[in-house]
Order: C-alpha cells, then structure tokens, then sequence
C-alpha cells in the first residue's frame, strides 16, 4: 500500500502545480493580450472552484470517530451540525467581523494542512519529515498567501462588493500594510527554505504568490481552493478510509483516490439547494446573490471542518 500511497501524493502535487501554472500562465497570455476578464465570469469561475472544493471536508464524520457506540456518533454528528449553524448564523449576522474571522482561520488552516501533506507523504515514502521550524515557515506564508494577496489586490474592491457590500472595505485603511507584510515574509521565509534546502517547500511558496499576484483575485482563490487546497487534503484521506485503503493496499491509486472523492459528493447538491434555499428565502442577510450564500455555507462548515482535522494535522506535524 505505501507505494500506492506514494503514487497518490505524487499525483496530486503534480496535479495541484499544473492547476496553478496553467491559471498563471493563462492570465499573463491575457495581461499581454490586454485582455480582461469581466467579473462574472470571475464570479461563475469562484463558484466552480468551491464546488470542486466542497466534497475535501464533507466525509468528516467518517474519519474523526468510529460509527460504533452509535450513541456517540450521533452526538459527534450533532455537535458538528450545531457548531456549523451557530458559526453560519455569526458570519450572516456580523458579516464583516465574521468575515475578518474566519480569514485568519482559514489561512492557519490551509497553511498546516498543507505542510500536513507533505509530512504524511514524506512518512508513506519512508523519508524522514521535515523539522517542526521549515514546516512552520512554510505553513504560515502558505495559508495567508493565497488569501491575504487576493484580499488586498487593488482589484479586489469591485469583487467584494458584488460579493457583499460590507466587505469591500474589509481591512480598512491597513490594507497596504497587510499586503507589504505577507509579500515580505513570503519572501524570507522562501529565502530561508532555500537556504535549508528545502525546495519542494520554497518552489510551491513561490507558485502560491505568482498566482495571487497574476490571477484576478475571485480566480486565484478559487484555483487554490478547489485545485490545491481541496485535492491535497483528499489525497490525505485515503490511508483514512477504508474502501480506498483497499484498493491502495491492491496498488490501485487512481481508484484509491476515487474512492476518497465519493463519499462526499452528495455535499455539493446539498450545499447548492442550502445556498439557493438561504438567498431566496432570507434576503436580509443573503440578497447579494448565490456566490455570497455559497461561501457563508462553506466558511460555517469550515469552522467544525477545521476543529475536526486539527488533530490530525498535528498528528502529522508532530509526527
């Protein structure tokens, strides 16, 4: 099974860098071209970006806990739900406070999962992980590249607004700042991992901030989430399932990691009829459109997401 495992990692790194190189590249073609692009079609590009992501964290109630005493799977199950709704119900209400939030959680969270990858594939190859302190220096330039730099994009503002209005102005008069301050400690942080010869740690810093440089910001964030973030995250969930377990132990890899995407496709019919259902039925809070009913779903299951693979990314870390 480790060599199939390995072949799963491999494959989906691979993957992620193509994703990531074909949008950069793409968008220069454009940037000589002077041509741009309009922000609906930046808006339908983010949706199919969280859509692709969605399924990654829909099958947490089949890793975090056994599904025998059932007594205790029903309890996890409702505290999830129950964390999620109060979660949704915050961000709804304190749209921008929320907002601000969750950003900080999300890049801590992509960040360690992330490093939490590259640690898991080291140990199904056999290699030795990496120091504590290059995972760090990694993870924190990681997690807050792909969201702070599009936040902060002077193109940003229109994005936002269509998004929701209150968050167009979302860091305040430190937006400048908070741009200035990741750029400069991407670039020491890929400096130093360079130094340490850690250059599978500093070459994927580096396509992260020419991505959120180059792409428009909905585009680059949704690229990272659905191509990057997402599929590194379910390569990790096949030593965890067991279907895909089985056919990794069989060689199987490809359906190994077919068999970790499953079980989490009935979310993404779920998640659209819940975000249709909360734009049309609560306008109050959800009348800018589907895009912003889509991603307070999303960032209200990412809270017991985050809190349920937490452990499993120190796990790896510590490891």
């Amino acid at each position: 099974m480790r060599d199939a495992l390995v072949t799963v990692y491999s494959r989906i790194e691979r993957l992620s860098r193509v994703a990531i190189i074909a949008i950069i590249l793409l968008f220069t073609l454009l940037r000589l071209m002077r041509v741009e692009l309009n922000l609906s079609a930046q808006v339908i590009i983010a949706l199919i970006g969280l859509v692709i992501g969605i399924p990654h964290g829909a099958i947490d109630h089949l890793i975090s806990i056994p599904s025998k005493p059932r007594s205790r799977f029903i309890l996890y199950i409702s505290a999830y739900v129950a964390i999620a709704l109060v979660a949704g119900w915050a961000i709804a209400t304190w749209d921008l406070r929320g907002f601000q939030v969750i950003l900080i959680m999300s890049s801590l969270h992509f960040g360690y999962g992330d490093a939490a990858f590259r640690n898991e594939w080291r140990s199904a190859a056999g290699i030795q992980k990496a120091p504590w302190y290059l995972e760090s220096l990694y993870a924190l330039p990681a997690g807050f590249l792909p969201v702070l730099l599009p936040l902060t994009d002077p193109r940003a503002g229109d994005a936002l607004h269509r998004i929701h209005a209150t968050l167009e102005g979302w860091a305040g008069s430190q937006s400048h700042l908070l741009r200035n301050l990741t750029l400069t400690l991407s670039g020491i942080a890929i400096l130093l991992l360079l130094t340490f010869k850690s250059y599978q740690f500093a070459f994927d810093l580096f396509l992260l901030a020419t991505l959120s440089l180059i792409a428009p910001p909905l585009v680059a964030f949704a690229t990272y989430f659905g191509f990057w973030h997402a599929a590194r995250h379910t390569a990790r969930l096949v030593p965890k399932l067991p279907r895909a377990r089985e056919f990794a132990a069989q060689g199987q890899g490809s359906r190994a990691l077919l068999a970790a995407v499953t079980p989490g496709l009935y979310a993404v019919a779920g998640s659209a009829a819940i975000a249709l259902g909360l734009m049309l039925f609560d306008r109050r809070h959800f009348s800018s459109g589907l895009l912003w009913s889509a991603l307070v779903l999303i960032w209200a299951l990412t809270v017991p997401h985050m809190l349920s693979t937490s452990r499993f990314d120190l796990r790896a870390i510590r490891r």
